[in-house]
């Protein structure tokens, strides 16, 4: 008996986030993958992003979460356009979701896409969605052995931030460790150590991210 095998769900992905890629090279809109577990501080991230940059880029937002719509409200807040992807319990975002919510955007009117995916620290890694960047938060409660047990999530980053600093002291988070496992991983790891409550070394991050969209914009 033969057996057929299907290809690789992750081959089919792939094609459709090239397909994306493409579409949003032609638009000129640079777009940020941001992974995280749940809590660790994604959708304040976003909105301090907003905030100190929107007087320079036009920018959307895609929020993803199993259910719900609180964080796409909470962007909506900011008059900055936002689509919700309610997954219905996938614990990713792929390339196809992306694409369907092209319509609500004007991509003639953006310089920066970014994607909030679904607080995981495993499938957001695997799936392409047409990114430049994968960015990685890793807040200190979640304990310093992060990328040594997850790190796919840290090897396919461009920008890892280690969020909630502030807490460190008070969680015993083992930053010289964290640093240590997550270079190992990925030496080309940009590492930010930020507190979004208090926006202490969020001007890296914001000096950071200027740059990959100026360069990206002059450049394609």
């Amino acid at each position: 008996m033969k057996i057929n095998v299907v290809t690789n769900i992750l081959d089919a992905n792939n094609r459709i986030a090239n397909d994306n890629r493409t579409f949003f090279d032609e638009k000129k809109v640079y777009v940020l993958n941001l992974m995280s577990s749940p809590g660790a501080g994604k959708t304040t991230l976003v909105e301090k992003t907003i905030i100190a940059l929107r007087e320079r880029f036009k920018i959307g937002v895609i929020e993803g979460d199993i259910q719900d719509s609180y964080d796409a409200e909470r962007i909506a807040k900011l008059n900055i356009p936002v689509v919700q992807i309610n997954t219905g319990g996938a614990c990713h975002l792929d390339g196809n979701m992306i694409k369907e919510t092209f319509p609500s955007f004007d991509f003639d009117n953006l310089d920066l896409l970014i994607t909030e995916n679904v607080g995981n620290l495993v499938c957001p890694a695997e799936f392409k969605i047409g990114e430049n960047a994968k960015i990685m938060i890793l807040s200190t409660p979640e304990g310093a052995d992060k990328p040594a047990k997850y790190p796919l999530m840290f090897a396919e980053s461009s920008v890892l931030l280690i969020n909630k600093i502030d807490l460190a002291p008070y969680v015993d988070f083992d930053l010289k460790k964290a640093r240590h496992d997550a270079l190992a991983i990925n030496p080309d790891l940009q590492i930010f150590e930020v507190s979004c409550k208090d926006e202490n070394g969020l001007e890296k991050w914001f000096t950071w991210l200027t740059n990959a969209i100026e360069n990206f914009q002059q450049n394609i």
